[in-house]
C-alpha cells in the first residue's frame, strides 16, 4: 500500500477535482501491473494498472488507496473492469466519501465474489486526499494557511520590511505547495505592499498556474498590479463586498476578472460565503498567503484546515512589528485555536511546523 500511495502522490496538483489514486496489481508476490490517475478526464489508476497487467490480472490482488468508482463520469465505472479482469482480491485504503460511491463499489465487488479488505493505511490515505475528503463532504475548499516568520512570530519589521525572512529552500518549498492547490489567496494589503505575481516560479512544475484570489473589500487594487499581467496567464478572482463601487466592479469584469461580492461583515468580506462561491467556481483547495489581518479573519471564521509555519532563526522584536495573526485575538488562553502538530522539520536553516486546526 505504501507503493500505491507513492504512485498516487504523483498526481499532486494535477487531478483536481478528482482524488489522487494509485493502483498496484500483485500476483505470486510480484508486481504485475501498476498505474496512477494523472488528470481529470483521463483513465483512472485501476484501468491503467489492469492494462499493464493484461492477462496476469486474473487471480491477482489489486491494491488501491481509494474505493473503485461505480458511476459514469468522464470515464466508465472502474468496478466493472476490475470484475471483468478476474481479480480475486481487492485491498483498499479508504472508502470513497463521494455519495455516488461511498461503499457501493465495495458492495459490488463483494457481490461478484471478490474478496475485499478495507482500511489499510487509512490514515495516510485520508491525509493524501484531505482536500478531496473535505470538499466532497462540505462543498467548501480545503484551506492551507502558510506564513513565514521570525522565531518571535513577526512577519515583518516595524517598518514593514519582510524580504526575505526565510531562506531560499523554504521559498522553494512554498512553490511546491502552490503547485498542489487550485488557488492562491492574499489580501489587498499584500498586493499594495509587495505587488506579487502569485505565479509558479519554476519550470519544473508542469501544470497551469493556480487561480489568483485577492480579498479586497472595497476594490483598491490598481489595474497595473503585476498579478494581472504575469505570464503564463491565470484566472484572477477579486473578492469584494456588496458595498464596493459598481464602476470598479464593472471595469474589472470587462477585463476578464471574476469579481465575487458577498454581504459586508463589519465592512469585510464574509469569508465563509466566499469559500462557498469559490467552490462553485471549481476551487477545491487554497493556499492562504495572507498578512496578519487576513489570517485573523480566516481563523476567526474557521475556514482554515491546515497550517504551514516557516520559522527563520532570527528575532525581530518591536511592538509595531506585525505578528503572524492580527485582529483582536482572544481574551483567554482556553479560547485560543488548537493546532494538532503533525510534523516539525528543518528546511535549510529554517524550521517548518505543519499542523491541523482542531475542529
Amino acid at each position: 500500500m505504501k507503493i500505491v500511495l507513492a504512485l498516487a502522490s504523483k498526481g499532486k496538483g494535477l487531478t483536481s477535482p478528482n482524488p489522487m489514486v494509485g493502483a498496484v496489481i500483485v500476483k505470486d508476490g510480484k508486481i504485475v501491473g501498476k498505474g496512477f490517475h494523472s488528470k481529470a478526464g483521463t483513465p483512472h489508476a485501476e484501468i491503467i494498472a489492469l492494462e499493464s497487467a493484461k492477462e496476469k490480472a486474473k487471480g491477482s490482488t489489486l491494491f488501491i488507496n481509494l474505493e473503485p468508482c461505480v458511476h459514469f463520469g468522464k470515464t466508465p465505472p472502474c468496478c466493472d473492469e476490475v470484475i471483468k479482469s478476474g481479480i480475486k482480491k481487492v485491498v483498499i485504503g479508504m472508502k470513497d466519501p463521494n455519495p455516488l460511491v461511498n461503499g457501493k463499489g465495495i458492495n459490488r465487488l463483494k457481490r461478484s465474489g471478490i474478496e475485499v479488505e478495507v482500511g489499510i493505511l487509512e490514515k495516510e490515505a485520508r491525509e493524501l486526499n484531505e482536500a478531496f475528503v473535505k470538499f466532497t463532504k462540505t462543498k467548501m475548499p480545503f484551506v492551507i494557511m502558510k506564513s513565514a516568520m521570525s522565531l518571535d512570530g513577526r512577519i515583518a519589521t516595524r517598518s514593514g520590511n519582510s524580504k526575505w525572512i526565510t531562506g531560499e529552500e523554504s521559498r522553494g518549498f512554498v512553490q511546491k505547495l502552490r503547485a498542489e492547490v487550485d488557488g492562491i489567496m492574499v489580501g489587498i494589503g499584500t498586493v499594495l505592499k509587495d505587488n506579487p505575481r502569485l505565479t509558479l516560479r519554476t519550470e519544473k512544475i508542469k501544470r497551469t498556474s493556480p487561480a489568483k484570489i485577492v480579498v479586497d473589500s472595497s476594490i483598491k487594487i490598481p489595474i497595473t498590479a503585476k498579478l494581472f499581467s504575469s505570464k503564463p496567464e491565470a484566472r484572477v478572482i477579486i473578492a469584494a463586498t456588496n458595498l464596493a463601487g459598481r464602476k470598479k466592479v464593472e471595469s474589472l469584469r470587462k477585463k476578464g476578472v471574476d469579481v465575487i461580492q458577498t454581504e459586508a461583515d463589519k465592512g469585510n468580506v464574509d469569508m465563509k460565503k466566499l469559500m462557498k462561491e469559490l467552490y462553485k467556481r471549481g476551487i477545491r483547495s487554497i493556499l492562504l498567503e495572507g498578512g496578519s489581518e487576513l489570517n485573523a479573519s480566516a481563523i476567526k471564521e474557521k475556514i482554515v484546515d491546515k497550517v504551514f509555519c516557516f520559522y527563520s532563526p532570527i528575532l525581530v522584536g518591536g511592538r509595531d512589528a506585525k505578528g503572524f495573526i492580527g485582529g483582536e485575538g482572544v481574551d483567554r488562553i482556553q479560547d485560543a485555536e488548537r493546532v494538532d502538530v503533525r510534523e516539525v522539520k528543518r528546511i535549510g536553516k529554517d524550521l517548518l511546523v505543519i499542523g491541523y486546526i482542531r475542529k
